[in-house]
């Protein structure tokens, strides 16, 4: 029996695991995959071991998908691009690392939402490793326009130097203010909450990280975040009229691809899907 794991950070409540495991009894493999809790100062020994004969490979989440780059042997050009690597690959004791957050946004997006990305106007709020792979998502998809929010103005600024130099997009990273929110989404079609706010079971449980006015019914409203399933912002947005999507497809879909890049088999997504909603479901009704 093979092994295969989600690092990530202690206390972090992963659902990987529970769609994972319920793909591989599906397709009937001889593999395991667990949850693997791993503070900052073990990630090297924990990247280490995967090299081991009985792992065939990792997800990586939060916090790091980052500081994993320098561990592996090979990452390939879209983690690069993004500066992330969320899945790890042992093949005969050398690592190689890739990135299907790209690839989980983008399928979601046009799936889930029928939303096709070329020519859209979208806004992002957030500028950390996740708006990163949206931000080169969109640009690959042939998006027109990107504005990037963040508290930080200079982390969106650094973020769209770093992924969007041969751009031919408009780019833009406005501060977070009332106006600067107003003026980007005045012409938006898609807004992408690329933060952690609004996450169940944190301090920040029942905020969005956009002010409710700025809405425009003509949006597509996209939240990463999937615990709950209905976050405050996604509220605010079907109270203005706005379609809606949740961050669970994105997060049943890059593990697909994940799955696909350990097994060479294509992935029961519906099985996946359902693991993963039966955990929510019953989360909720708590």
């Amino acid at each position: 029996m093979k092994h295969l794991g989600v690092i990530g950070e202690p206390g972090k409540k992963s659902l990987s695991p529970v769609f994972q495991q319920a793909a591989i009894d599906a397709l009937g493999l001889d593999l395991v995959y667990e949850a693997w809790p791993t503070p900052p100062e073990a990630l090297r020994a924990r990247v280490t071991g995967l090299r081991a004969p009985d792992v065939l490979g990792a997800n990586v989440t939060i916090p790091h998908k980052e500081a994993v780059i320098p561990l592996l042997d090979e990452v390939d050009a879209l983690s690069r691009r993004v500066g992330a690597v969320n899945t790890i690959l042992n093949r005969g004791g050398r690592l190689s690392g890739s990135n299907t957050d790209v690839e989980g946004f983008l399928r979601a997006l046009r799936e889930d939402a029928a939303f096709e990305p070329a020519g859209c106007r979208a806004v992002i709020a957030g500028a950390g490793g996740a708006a990163r792979a949206v931000v080169v998502a969109l640009l690959d998809a042939g998006a027109t326009s990107i504005s990037v929010i963040a508290r930080t103005p200079a982390r969106a600024e650094r973020l769209l130097g770093d992924v969007g130099r041969d751009a031919t997009a408009s780019l833009s990273a406005p501060g977070d203010s009332l106006d600067a929110w107003r003026e980007a989404v005045a012409s938006a079609d898609l807004l992408v909450n690329c933060t952690p706010l609004g996450t169940s079971g944190t301090a920040d449980e029942g905020r969005s990280p956009v002010p409710a006015e700025v809405i425009r019914p003509e949006m597509l409203v996209y939240d990463l975040v999937y615990r709950p399933a209905e976050t405050a912002l996604l509220r605010q947005a079907r109270a203005c009229g706005a379609r809606t999507l949740g961050g669970l497809p994105m997060l049943v879909y890059q593990g697909a691809a994940s799955f696909k890049t350990w097994t060479g088999r294509d992935a029961p997504v519906a099985v996946m899907r359902a693991a993963a909603e039966g955990v929510l479901r019953g989360e909720e009704g708590r």
